[in-house]
């Protein structure tokens, strides 16, 4: 992680310790919801955004970690039991999504996702024995930590947010070591990545299954919060909700899903003041966002530092080009200075004496 993003994260942390307790709870929700897409959305950025796979199946995954939670809290088990094992089976199931893209890549493999998401919705959604169908399943309660309870809207959003930070920092750890490497060479150049020994087998099926495992945490966390689940947060159209937050964000950036799911979760809220207009409103916003910067929001200091460079680099060849040219000049008129007989022979003006 660069010392500036260090810096941004810190800075970003504390203001997130001190806003809540000045806002009502509705405003809480909203951090708080905010903060479990984050966790989510980091899953994602890892698969799209470092190994460069195309998944639009994250909502799968954030769903059946939502049930797998609700479903052993309904039978009587623990949050902290549910949770660990949401991120399992998640874990598994996300390697058997990584199959596909070891043979398919960019828009097919994204077809491939899209198609497990719709299955998994239809899972959850038709079969009524086991997640409710279309009633879903309520009562769903929060966790107590050290005999602390969380169910205050206050104490679960600083329990996610704590769970948010945890993550980061086991994600920082994981970019930073060699799979962090072995990950982005498979994004930037697969065939030079196998040729240096990266299992590219390996670390794409990875890619998708740590990818899920985040999003599976972020579904149970996302469970208790809203405290009743149903298949409508879980559709195709919220896996591209995720993808956009990554791709505004700026994919490959460790802030990426930060920045992102702000506008993802929060701008929608900020733009209900024009009512039946603001989804317009924020669809063409983002449209014009992807025109203007399709690297992400995050990719604006880069830009800057690019174009200043460039122009360095402009006023640098031109400084080069006129000492050339002054170089040339000079060689010109020593030359001459030093043999007359080859200067060109001046013009007689009228007046003057043969």
């Amino acid at each position: 992680m660069k010392k500036s993003t260090l810096i941004i994260s810190v800075l970003a942390a504390a203001l997130l310790l001190i806003v809540p307790n000045f806002l009502k709870n509705y405003g809480i929700y909203l951090l708080t919801t905010r903060l479990v897409f984050i966790n989510a959305t980091k899953g994602l950025n890892l698969t799209v955004g470092y190994a460069g796979q195309k998944s639009l199946g994250q909502a799968a995954f954030f769903g059946i970690g939502a049930y797998t939670v609700a479903i052993l809290m309904k039978a009587g088990f623990s949050f902290w039991l549910g949770m660990p094992a949401a991120a399992l089976i998640c874990f598994v199931v996300g390697i058997i999504l990584g199959f596909p893209a070891l043979r398919v890549q960019t828009i097919y493999l994204a077809f491939a996702t899209l198609g497990f998401n719709t299955a998994v919705w239809l899972v959850m959604r038709n079969e009524e024995w086991l997640t409710g169908g279309t009633f879903g399943i309520n009562n769903i309660a929060r966790p107590s930590l050290f005999g602390y309870s969380l169910e205050g809207n206050l104490p679960y959003y600083y329990f996610v947010l704590g769970m948010a930070v945890i993550l980061a920092l086991l994600l920082a750890a994981l970019l930073r070591s060699p799979w962090g490497k072995a990950f982005t060479a498979l994004r930037d150049n697969p065939i030079r990545a196998e040729s240096l020994g990266v299992d590219i087998r390996t670390y794409t099926l990875l890619s998708f299954a740590i990818g899920a495992v985040y999003a599976g945490i972020a579904g149970a966390l996302f469970a208790s919060l809203v405290q009743f689940i149903e298949p409508a947060p879980f559709t195709v159209a919220a896996s591209i909700m995720m993808y956009l937050m990554v791709v505004v964000g700026g994919p490959g950036y460790f802030l990426g899903p930060v920045v992102g799911s702000a506008v993802g979760v929060l701008l929608p809220e900020w733009l209900r003041f024009a009512q039946a207009w603001y989804l317009f409103i924020f669809g063409a916003a983002v449209v014009l966002l992807m025109i203007w910067l399709p690297d992400g929001l995050l990719s604006i200091p880069e830009r800057i530092r690019a174009r200043r460079l460039g122009k360095e680099a402009n006023a640098a060849r031109q400084a080069s080009g006129i000492a050339a040219q002054a170089a040339g000049l000079s060689a010109a008129t020593n030359q001459t200075a030093q043999d007359p007989q080859t200067a060109k022979p001046r013009d007689i003006q009228p007046g003057e004496a043969a």
